[in-house]
């Protein structure tokens, strides 16, 4: 069995949309981090988005006995085109009706220049699919981002991404999802330490 604790990177302290654009995380409260430090597995495989407000958090989560692979860009954000940078009113204005959409029918409706809920999980599931396979009976960490961590809850749960959406994930919390053999179960979601 492989179990995936994903964390949520730390907050940005942004008032836009935040996909693949690089912000930095507020990583300033090291008592707090050493709290989820302690909530996650010793031993661990330790992976991130290579956006650095989940890199940052990855290396102040890091313990010793955590073995740290590449970053990699497949566990970014969902890509938000466009409306990257930009305040959620002023892409509501933009794209009326396109932007409620977004939210109401995630699935194949991609921001502008972006991409859809689908294709995000695509290639967040292909990652998860190759590190289960490569490593059986691992704990795996992974600090990533919003969207990726509900389209593994998604998975793990069977439910539409609609219903996955109306999971609340805080920064710095963790998810944890167990796979074995094809079977997903969830453990626990949004645990704040």
């Amino acid at each position: 069995m492989t179990v995936w604790h994903w964390v949520r990177h730390g907050p940005t302290h942004e008032k836009t949309f935040v996909g693949w654009r690089d912000v930095p995380a507020d990583l300033s409260d090291t008592a707090f981090l050493a709290r989820v430090r302690a909530a996650l597995p010793g031993r661990a495989l330790l992976i991130s988005s290579d956006l650095i407000r989940a890199r940052d958090t990855a290396d102040a989560l890091a313990g010793p006995s955590h073995t740290r692979l590449p970053d990699t860009a497949d566990l970014r954000e969902i890509d938000f085109g466009v409306w990257d940078g930009m305040r959620f009113d002023a892409v509501a204005a933009r794209d009326p009706r396109l932007s409620r959409d977004f939210w109401e029918k995630p699935g194949d409706v991609q921001a502008p220049e972006g991409e859809s809920w689908n294709q995000t999980r695509a290639r967040v599931d292909a990652v998860v699919d190759r590190l289960n396979a490569a490593h059986p009976d691992s704990h795996i960490i992974a600090v990533a981002h919003f969207g990726v961590v509900l389209t593994q809850v998604q998975r793990a749960l069977g439910v539409t991404a609609y219903e996955a959406m109306a999971h609340k994930i805080d920064n710095i919390s963790i998810t944890t999802v167990a796979h074995d053999a094809g079977d997903w179960r969830v453990e626990r979601i949004n645990h704040v330490a």
